[in-house]
């Protein structure tokens, strides 16, 4: 289960309380790491995969938020690896593409780390990624 990060709380409080207005990115990108996040992460922190045809991999498709939860609608399929990974412990919910680079706005951990060798093809299903507030 995922949280804000710090960025997106402070940008959510200073939109709500009309202090800055916040303008939410057109597109969100799933970002895989081999380390634990934490809310100051940020999008250029990340120690992201690379190499192997890794890339963060586009999802604009959430449930709408009930209970102060959301999570992915659509099945979420990277590609496959062409050299191994390494051991995937998070994931996070970046407002760019672009490796190592943006800002970090939600993350999680996975139930089950999950290492990723040359020929594997990473997967959410549809309901994997979840991100709550409270």
């Amino acid at each position: 289960m995922g949280s804000f990060s710090d960025y997106l709380e402070n940008k959510v409080l200073d939109h709500v309380l009309a202090t800055t207005p916040f303008t939410a990115p057109t597109h969100t990108w799933v970002a895989l790491t081999t380390h634990v996040l934490a809310d100051d992460d940020t999008g250029s922190s990340l120690l992201e995969l690379a190499g192997g045809q890794y890339s963060r991999r586009i999802c604009d498709s959430w449930d709408a938020a009930s209970g102060g939860a959301t999570a992915n609608t659509d099945d979420l399929t990277f590609a496959q690896a062409t050299d191994d990974w390494g051991k995937i412990v998070d994931f996070a919910i970046v407002d760019t593409g672009t490796l190592n680079a943006g800002n970090m706005l939600a993350y999680g951990s996975l139930t089950i780390s999950k290492s990723v060798a040359s020929g594997d093809t990473p997967k959410f299903a549809a309901g994997d990624l979840d991100i709550t507030l409270n």
